[in-house]
This record gives C-alpha cells, sequence and structure tokens, in this order.
C-alpha cells in the first residue's frame, strides 16, 4: 500500500482533531460511577427484605404461607419509604398477592409469578440495578394480571404438561446418570435440583420435597456411590419420585 503525502496525513489529522478532542472530553464522564438513586442504607434494607421475601417462598412446604405475609409487607414498607413508582407498584402487586395467598389453593399462575419475583428480588445490587425499574414493572404487570377467578383449572392443565413433559427428560437424566460407573454424583446432583425447581414452579410439593431429598443425599455421599447400598437407595428415591410424577398425570 503506497504511502500518503505529508499534506494528505495532515489534512487527516485536522480532521480528526475535533472527534479525538470530544471523546477526550467524554472519557472521563464515561469512568465516573453513576451515583446512587437511594440511600445505601434504604437500599440495604431492600436487599435484606428480599432476602428475606425469597427465603420465606422457599421453605413455604415447610412453614405455610404464614410467614410470607409479613414478609412481603416489610419490603412494601421500604417501598413506600423509597416513594419510587416502579418500587410501589411491586410492593402493591405483592401485597394484593399476600391477600391471595389466604385462598385455599392459590392460582398456578399466581405461584409461578411469585416464584420467579421472589428469585429476582435475590440481587445484592437491589435498587440500584441498572434494570431494576425494567423488572419490577414486568413483574407487577405479571402478579396482576393474574385473574381473580379460581376457575383455574385450564391454566392448571397446561402448566401441569409442560411440568411433566420436563421431568420426564429429569427422570431419563436421573436414571442414566445412576447407571453409569460409577454413579455420576454431579449430574444426579444438577439434576435433582433442577426438576426439584421445576416441581416448585408446578406447585408439586411432593416432588420437590423427592428431588431435594435425591440431591442431598447424592452430594453427601458422592464419593461412595459406587457401593450397592447407595445405589439402591438412590434408586428407590427416583422410582419414588416416578410414582410422584405418574400421579400428577393422574
Amino acid at each position: 500500500m503506497a504511502d500518503l503525502p505529508d499534506d494528505d496525513l495532515e489534512d487527516s489529522r485536522a480532521a480528526l482533531d475535533p472527534t479525538l478532542a470530544a471523546t477526550a472530553d467524554i472519557l472521563p464522564w464515561l469512568a465516573r460511577p453513576r451515583p446512587p438513586r437511594f440511600d445505601p442504607a434504604v437500599n440495604a434494607r431492600w436487599v435484606a427484605a428480599g432476602e428475606a421475601l425469597q427465603a420465606a417462598w422457599a421453605n413455604r412446604h415447610a412453614t405455610g404461607y404464614g410467614p410470607l405475609r409479613p414478609a412481603i409487607f416489610s419490603l412494601y414498607g421500604i417501598a413506600l419509604e423509597t416513594a419510587d413508582a416502579d418500587c410501589l407498584h411491586l410492593g402493591e402487586a405483592l401485597a394484593g398477592a399476600a391477600d391471595r395467598l389466604e385462598d385455599d389453593a392459590p392460582p398456578a399462575r399466581l405461584v409461578a409469578a411469585l416464584s420467579a419475583c421472589t428469585e429476582c428480588l435475590v440481587d445484592p445490587a437491589g435498587l440500584e440495578h441498572e434494570l431494576f425499574g425494567e423488572r419490577a414493572r414486568h413483574f407487577a404487570r405479571r402478579l396482576d394480571s393474574v385473574p381473580a377467578s379460581a376457575q383455574d383449572s385450564a391454566r392448571s392443565a397446561a402448566i401441569d404438561q409442560l411440568f411433566l413433559e420436563d421431568a420426564g427428560e429429569q427422570l431419563a437424566l436421573l436414571r442414566d446418570a445412576l447407571a453409569a460407573l460409577p454413579p455420576d454424583a454431579c449430574a444426579l446432583t444438577s439434576e435433582a435440583h433442577r426438576l426439584a425447581t421445576q416441581a416448585d414452579l408446578a406447585e408439586v410439593p411432593e416432588i420437590v420435597r423427592l428431588a431435594r431429598q435425591l440431591a442431598d443425599y447424592a452430594g453427601h455421599h458422592a464419593a461412595e456411590l459406587d457401593a450397592t447400598g447407595h445405589r439402591e437407595a438412590l434408586e428407590t428415591l427416583i422410582d419414588r419420585l416416578a410414582e410422584a410424577i405418574a400421579a400428577v398425570d393422574g
């Protein structure tokens, strides 16, 4: 490639000088951290309240829905303190969901929405996450959109069908992991946790319990799963899972 004449180089540099100067002016601003939108103490309490709510939701099969209501209203109180529209809308939607949890059988869509929302609230950035507003609006709309009618059978049937398809795949993967020589403890643990998460969203507590039990057993005995006793124990758990999954279809 031929060298450019000196005059052309000088012209090119002169043309670029304004752009380079503007870039140099912008770079210090880009390097500066975004100032916090909320009082750090308020954000810290929001993060703690979100973690408490997620823990109460995760333990609901053992403790019931009782601890959820105070956890939700604790978060709502902080939302009121922020005076932020997105926080307030999410807090109101969660408060409305708390009222509906007192029903004998909360709608499956409400359970799924709360599972996703509480999981998202566990974020160390809390209110300062760059996508917080977008997330808050999404989950508030999702919670608000759950129909008030208890006639949820068609939606539950659809959710059950999706769960059964996924659970069947997880069950096959669990059996493959157990059949490996030696049994694949990592796959047994991860697939059991995945099945527990899917069952939690579908609100099938017996499968949640069994899947977590299987994951805990495989993880605790990971180095000795080739022993006959451990293989048989895991096989029994997988068979019980298969029976529980079949009962959902029944």
